[in-house]
């Protein structure tokens, strides 16, 4: 019972998670992302608002092996995520999302809609570079230099988690742990080409617990277990005649996080560990002060890609303005 309580938690609050890492995957070059709020050089500031859907189908067990939803079952999350970001000074800017959540889901006899806020990020970066750092083509050593960001994000747990007053599992929009994570970002876009790496290590705060699932338990202590997240992506940009741009992306991801901890003893039932695919294309006009994509991110269903984790496909929409 207690594996199926995680399991299903993963379900609804699991892969929302990873999305962020998604976003960053079209070329910054210093010069502004295609999907992303990271702020380009020109820009002093950017909003943006994406709408995703997310379908779950299957899981992964504790021991990797992947395994199908039951039959009828129809398990679907929705998010509406609005953001901005903000330059602080020539090499600093920083940057937060809030998202609100639909769940939708019929499972094994449970038939719940549920809706709340997600849990919200707030993320300060810093610019190892001056000027933007997109290149025609290369005729010095320093046209290969690429565009390097270093950020920290703090998770913030805002919306609905297991250890809040809920009536299933069905309910949770959040995590209920904070989080802090460091970032690297490296880009680099020689056109119409462009590649990025994105490495994030991020640690949880341990807290309290009284309660799980609406239901008053003993008091504990848990934490969360470290979180990584490699992505490494590639892509390649049409210019039409008035500079509109068309940029298709291809990216990997890979998520794990270690074994939480319970009154400082390991919990052999937790560790997360998720696979996925993503590809992007996105729009903006000669200005590049518009910018809008669509995404879709695959989980690969194959034993041993994943654990403890669901599979799911995310279709995402998103537009952003950048104010010079």
């Amino acid at each position: 019972m207690m594996m199926n309580k995680q399991i299903l938690a993963a379900l609804l609050v699991g892969a929302a998670f990873l999305l962020p890492l998604h976003a960053r995957a079209a070329s910054c070059c210093g010069g502004g992302s295609a999907s992303s709020l990271v702020l380009p050089k020109f820009g002093k500031a950017e909003l943006s608002t994406n709408f995703s859907s997310e379908k779950y189908d299957g899981f992964w067990d504790g021991a990797g092996k992947w395994v199908a939803d039951p039959p009828g079952s129809n398990l679907y999350q929705y998010r509406l995520s609005v953001g901005g970001a903000y330059r602080l000074a020539e090499r600093w800017q920083i940057a937060g999302s809030l998202p609100f959540v639909w769940n939708d889901n019929h499972y094994t006899g449970i038939q719940s809609k549920t809706s709340g806020v997600g849990d919200a990020a707030i993320t300060l970066r810093y610019e190892t570079f001056d000027g933007i750092k997109c290149v025609w083509n290369v005729e010095t050593l320093e046209d290969l230099m690429p565009a390097i960001y270093l950020g920290a994000t703090l998770n913030v747990p805002t919306g609905i988690s297991p250890y809040d007053d809920v009536n299933n599992n069905f309910d949770i929009t959040g995590r209920g742990f904070y989080r802090l994570d460091g970032n690297i970002l490296i880009d680099k876009t020689i056109y119409p080409w462009n590649m990025t790496l994105n490495l994030t290590y991020g640690t949880h705060l341990e807290r309290p617990i009284n309660r799980e699932y609406g239901t008053f338990v003993k008091p504990y202590r848990k934490r969360m277990g470290d979180r990584a997240t490699v992505s490494v992506s590639g892509g390649y940009t049409y210019f039409a005649n008035d500079m509109q741009s068309w940029t298709g992306t291809l990216a990997y991801a890979d998520l794990w996080e270690d074994k939480a901890s319970i009154d400082g003893q390991s919990d052999p039932t937790s560790g997360i560990r998720k696979r996925s695919t993503t590809t992007t294309i996105a729009w903006s006009p000669g200005d590049r002060d518009w910018i809008i994509n669509a995404s879709w991110n695959h989980a690969i269903q194959r034993t041993s890609w994943g654990r403890n984790f669901p599979t799911t496909d995310i279709i995402t929409m998103g537009v952003s303005y950048v104010f010079r």
